[in-house]
């Protein structure tokens, strides 16, 4: 009846909580109490203290095993030397009936009752035994714990559990037999260690119905025929962008008949500035020719000036350009704040690296300047 049960809470809790490793769902926990002989039990004057360890594992929800360890600390009526009366080692299989009767809820519930059953071995450490070796018996145990789970995370479980343990080892044959059994009660206290699944108990398991999945594999199946549409639409535009490089090419390989541009004519305006290396500021002495430039544009209202900036060709392009730039802008702005030429008379080009301009590369760090108007 014990297999029956603990294989059909095995089966009711595999489908709706999530798997179990090997080091989940364990605990441990101690007891106390008391028992007495089950026959001439006599209230207040044959109670035997105990004290015991437990460790024990849920397989399921419903169904796990236990390890239990006692002692006792008295052996009455029987009287014998020393505090450690006897001990008895037990394995019991365990039996949440709330979890197999109602379901597992997806958390312990305050309150369950719990059934166990084991069997075991007891040793009485009774000095009227002859030869002093005490006195060892093949044991079972039968239980019932009501049990609370305290809590937020029901961790904690007490509980109260009253039983029965026979000795099946009698001097003439093994059988349960009230003569050779203790009844008793105890109060105990469980941990229940942390699972992989983050809590300290079984979590349920986040099952999909068919319909869903149904749905899933449809919006999957769409997704695909807009793949293969889509890829059809990419492999025509591959097709037009290989007839376009093909027209693209032809265009290049043609000849290139020369075509004639006038140039812009412009007066070029001998001052000049001349910039150290690197720099985009104005030396002091450098404000001469900027002087001359700015008295000949006032003598000549109608002219407009271009400033071009260079720079000469040590370093990367993209610096010698940006300096270049910044040194044509420096002379624009000296010519309208410090000399008060308009700004539309003004335009600063940027002109790069060169080593054209003079035969020294130093001398090629310049600002110069034409005059467009003409």
């Amino acid at each position: 009846m014990l297999a029956v049960a603990a294989l059909s809470a095995q089966t009711m809790s595999a489908q709706t909580v999530e798997e179990s490793k090997n080091f989940d769902n364990w605990y441990i926990g101690i007891n106390g109490g008391v028992q007495a002989p089950a026959k001439n039990f006599k209230v207040l004057k044959n109670l035997n203290p105990a004290v015991g360890l437990r460790l024990g594992r849920w397989f399921t929800p419903a169904v796990g095993f236990a390890i239990e360890g006692q002692t006792f600390l008295g052996d009455k009526p029987v009287d014998s030397d020393g505090t450690f009366k006897g001990l008895n080692l037990e394995a019991m299989g365990t039996l949440n009936f709330s979890n197999w009767l109602g379901g597992y809820p997806g958390e312990p519930r305050s309150f369950e009752v719990i059934g166990l059953l084991g069997i075991g071995w007891g040793h009485a450490f009774n000095r009227a035994v002859s030869n002093h070796d005490g006195k060892n018996s093949i044991t079972s145990k039968v239980a019932a714990d009501f049990a609370f789970n305290l809590g937020a995370a029901k961790a904690v479980q007490l509980y109260i559990e009253p039983y029965i343990m026979y000795g099946l080892t009698t001097q003439r044959h093994s059988e349960f037999n009230l003569n050779s059994a203790v009844i008793g009660g105890l109060v105990g206290l469980n941990y229940k260690f942390g699972n992989s699944n983050g809590t300290h108990n079984f979590k349920i398991a986040e099952l999909r119905d068919q319909a869903e999945i149904d749905g899933l594999n449809s919006k999957i199946n769409e997704l695909r025929a807009n793949l293969n549409d889509k890829d059809a639409v990419i492999s025509a535009k591959d097709g037009q962008i290989r007839d376009l490089k093909a027209a693209l090419d032809a265009c290049n390989n043609r000849p290139v008949e020369p075509v004639y541009v006038k140039p812009a004519t412009a007066t070029n305006l001998q001052p000049t500035v001349l910039f150290r290396k690197g720099k985009s500021t104005i030396d002091a002495a450098q404000y001469a020719p900027i002087e001359l430039i700015a008295s000949y544009m006032k003598n000549h209202p109608e002219a407009k000036v271009e400033i071009k900036g260079y720079a000469s060709p040590e370093g990367s392009l993209e610096l010698n350009q940006k300096l270049s730039e910044d040194r044509a802008n420096a002379v624009k702005t000296a010519l309208i704040k410090k000399y008060k030429i308009a700004a539309d008379r003004l335009t600063a080009i940027g002109c790069g690296p060169t080593d054209q301009l003079f035969e020294e590369i130093e001398f090629n760090r310049v600002a110069t300047f034409n005059d467009i108007a003409k």
